[in-house]
């Protein structure tokens, strides 16, 4: 589980960060070389009283932001960290310098006005960069807050879709074996001695397809394999009416597919098309990819009844509207033609991959 913003914040540790001590070390010498312009004060000797105030202020800073007391905010707690450690590092130049003769030191008019010209700019200095650090940290935090919400709100989303997708896939499971089996009742019911080979048949298809119906890595390859076995099944019911062909899509058989899709439309074909003609007809899988932009076409066609004017499009149909734009977005869609002089062909358009 990705930890909340305000955890990850409050993990950080008490060390400056490099991009810190690189804006102290650069207003350091710069400074550093202000002072020594103006005082004729060696550079090194500047540098080094500069350095040593800049340092234990960055650590200070540092500090408060993680170690402060309850009733105190973090921005209060570095700035009043700020002030107490100006004067404290501003004397700590003194004593590191003279040694015992600091109290000497600093009774002396000139190097007083100095070290407390030195509190002063360590004060100013050190509360300027400290606010402006605190306003960019502030900033950082919304930031990192706002990509956090996103994030939550894409995986929320991404998990509604999952479910969606679930149920829509056990509403297709028992459309489709009901169906089947009611084709196989019906053959009981009249007495058709191919009952007994369809009804084993059915039993080896869902031997096979069964573990397939709830894949969420299904392919397009395995899918048309699911078709083919579906036909084959259907043939043998009525083997002086239907004909079929399942063509091979070797650029897309490696396609992420949503289980059952292209089963649903040649299931319809078969009832709606096929099963109501006298005559049967001829039912075609097929398929192509558009080497221009990449969209991907499928379509099953039948030469059978066609559609009727009063026609309302089932649960499958709707179902598979649904799944297909969850898995390729809301560019995918189903186009359904009727065909000359009988019979229905619905289209599958999609891309496999987001468009550029």
């Amino acid at each position: 589980m990705t930890p909340a913003p305000s955890a990850v914040r409050s993990s950080r540790s008490a060390l400056p960060t490099l991009r810190q001590a690189a804006i102290v070390m650069a207003a350091t010498l710069l400074l550093s070389w202000l002072l020594h312009a103006l005082t004729s004060t060696p550079f090194a000797t500047v540098f080094g009283r500069v350095g040593f105030v800049g340092g234990c202020l960055l650590m200070a800073y540092s500090a408060a932001g993680k170690w402060h007391p309850r009733w105190l905010t973090p921005g209060a707690a570095r700035l009043f960290a700020i002030v107490l450690m100006a004067p404290l590092a501003s004397l700590g130049t003194a004593v590191l310098s003279q040694g015992g003769n600091v109290l000497a030191y600093l009774h002396k008019t000139e190097t007083l006005i100095g070290h407390i010209l030195m509190v002063i700019l360590a004060l100013v200095f050190g509360l300027l960069f400290s606010l402006l650090a605190m306003r960019n940290e502030r900033r950082a935090n919304e930031r990192a807050d706002r990509l956090q919400a996103e994030l939550e709100r894409n995986t929320l989303e991404r998990e509604l879709l999952d479910a969606r997708m679930r149920l829509l896939q056990a509403q297709i499971e028992p459309h489709f074996l009901f169906n089947t089996l009611a084709n196989v009742e019906a053959l009981v019911a009249a007495g058709s001695s191919n009952a007994g080979p369809v009804l084993r048949h059915l039993i080896a298809y869902l031997r096979a397809a069964m573990p397939r119906l709830g894949d969420a890595d299904a392919t397009l390859e395995t899918e048309l394999q699911l078709v083919r076995n579906y036909l084959e099944l259907m043939r043998l019911r009525m083997p002086d009416r239907l004909q079929f062909t399942v063509a091979e899509l070797p650029a897309l058989a490696h396609l992420r597919f949503p289980s059952m899709a292209l089963l649903t439309l040649v299931e319809n074909a078969v009832r709606h098309g096929i099963d109501p003609s006298v005559d049967g007809g001829h039912i075609e899988v097929g398929g192509q990819r558009d080497p221009a932009d990449g969209k991907a076409l499928l379509w099953v066609s039948d030469s059978g009844m066609g559609m009727s004017e009063t026609a309302q499009p089932g649960t499958g149909l709707s179902n598979l509207r649904t799944r297909l734009q969850a898995f390729y977005g809301g560019d995918a869609h189903i186009e359904l033609h009727e065909q000359t002089p009988r019979g229905l062909r619905v289209e599958l358009h999609f891309y496999p991959e987001p468009k550029p």
